[in-house]
């Protein structure tokens, strides 16, 4: 991990530990709730990984705080300002896109808003979110394929998408330039037991 991701590996370990500690619950007890392996969730807790997005999911939905609040401190002012390049980066592709994470709000009703961006021939694929999640993109620059469960989406620079992401959807660039989108996505009702799936990261 270089030496931003491992500054935010540990960010939300401490907060996950907190958050966990905070309700009196055992590693086993939010590894189970969280359908995340015991082993994972220490070394989330410990910081010494770079846990993926769905692991993050997970995690915070078992929590009943919401993604955002696992990577940035809690807002203690009505308006945050996050400015360019501080956004918390929580997917790197393998040739070089990156999915960050650049505001979120707080539970119950979480809303992310993401910077993405897809080098050719670079997939990222998302679980099916919780029950009622919904996802808007809009393409910025290139073009980009989005799958939702077999259905596939093409999308051009200015086009946008509004959809169900509590399927299974990935995000494609099969195309020989980068493509960069913008992407909100709403949580409603985030809170303990409330993802569905169950499965290690």
């Amino acid at each position: 991990m270089d030496q931003s991701a491992e500054s935010l590996s540990r960010a939300i370990g401490r907060r996950v530990n907190q958050e966990r500690k905070g309700r009196g619950w055992t590693l086993d007890q939010l590894a189970e709730l969280a359908g995340v392996s015991r082993r994972m969730l220490v070394n989330v807790e410990q910081g010494g990984v770079n846990p993926s997005i769905g692991t993050l999911l997970r995690l915070s939905d078992a929590l009943g705080v919401g993604l955002p609040a696992l990577v940035e401190p809690p807002a203690l002012r009505a308006v945050k300002v996050v400015r360019a390049g501080e956004g918390a980066v929580l997917w790197t592709g393998p040739s070089g896109g990156r999915g960050i994470l650049v505001a979120g709000t707080e539970s119950p009703d979480v809303v992310e808003l993401w910077d993405w961006t897809l080098a050719p021939g670079e997939r990222h694929e998302s679980e099916a979110h919780s029950d009622g999640t919904r996802e808007l993109l809009q393409v910025l620059e290139g073009s980009l394929t989005v799958l939702i469960e077999s259905e596939g989406h093409e999308l051009n620079t200015g086009d946008a998408l509004t959809f169900r992401s509590d399927v299974p959807h990935s995000y494609v660039n099969p195309f020989a330039l980068p493509t960069r989108f913008t992407l909100a996505v709403f949580e409603p009702g985030v809170g303990a037991g409330h993802r569905t799936e169950n499965t290690n990261a």
